[in-house]
């Protein structure tokens, strides 16, 4: 079982580094600035705080929420009425008020875990795009982009495999198998341009065309 824990505190992060240490792996992050995205679909559970320099555990939440598959717990200096609704509709699942019992923080931890029993929505990520493979969507953050089937499964073809470039003939056959109909590079190319036109609106291009060879997976901005 994988843990993350977010806070500020350095102190404070030992402290439940040592509570937590023997019984999973754990994660320690003194700024929410420094995450990854992209690793935040390992972890089985976060803990996180609520008040913090530069970004916060609320614009956390709000940036990264949907990104995670895993129950957050946060952590609050009093327990406001409006942190906690402000978190819920964040999508937190539970809060500890500082200070804290170790046992009352190892038993919250404890308890989510073993009824942990949501959907897992296996995610590829390219921040700030992800893949949702589980349900076929493509998000830019948190909005999903209007992708048509084969616009899709050619972004997941492309995104699985970012460090390797496909020739339009590669990208047909894998899409529509070595038995369809069809001008593959026209076919293809059109595809792309469709794709691109729809990332356009995010000021985003998902797509490096290789001159001479076909495409591969490069998130830059326009």
């Amino acid at each position: 079982m994988n843990l993350l824990i977010i806070d500020d505190d350095k102190d404070l992060l030992r402290l439940l580094e040592l509570t937590f240490k023997k019984e999973y792996n754990v994660d320690l992050y003194d700024s929410a600035e420094k995450i990854v995205p992209e690793q935040l679909v390992k972890y089985n559970l976060i803990i996180l705080d609520v008040m913090m320099d530069k970004m916060d555990g609320f614009e956390f939440l709000s940036r990264y929420r949907e990104l995670i598959d895993a129950p957050i717990i946060l952590l609050t200096a009093k327990s406001f009425e409006k942190d906690k609704i402000e978190g819920f509709a964040l999508g937190a699942d539970d809060y500890v008020t500082k200070p804290f019992s170790v046992s009352e923080i190892r038993a919250r931890v404890a308890a989510h875990i073993r009824r942990e029993n949501r959907d897992k929505h296996i995610r590829i990520i390219d921040y700030p795009i992800s893949c949702d493979l589980l349900s076929k969507k493509i998000y830019f953050k948190q909005i999903e982009i209007d992708l048509t089937k084969s616009e899709y499964e050619i972004c997941e073809l492309l995104l699985k495999n970012r460090n390797h470039v496909f020739t339009k003939e590669k990208i047909y056959t894998t899409i529509y198998g070595y038995d369809a109909e069809g001008d593959s590079s026209t076919s293809i190319t059109e595809r792309i341009k469709k794709i691109r036109e729809k990332f356009a609106g995010f000021h985003i291009n998902p797509v490096k065309t290789i001159w001479g060879v076909g495409y591969q997976w490069e998130v830059k901005k326009v």
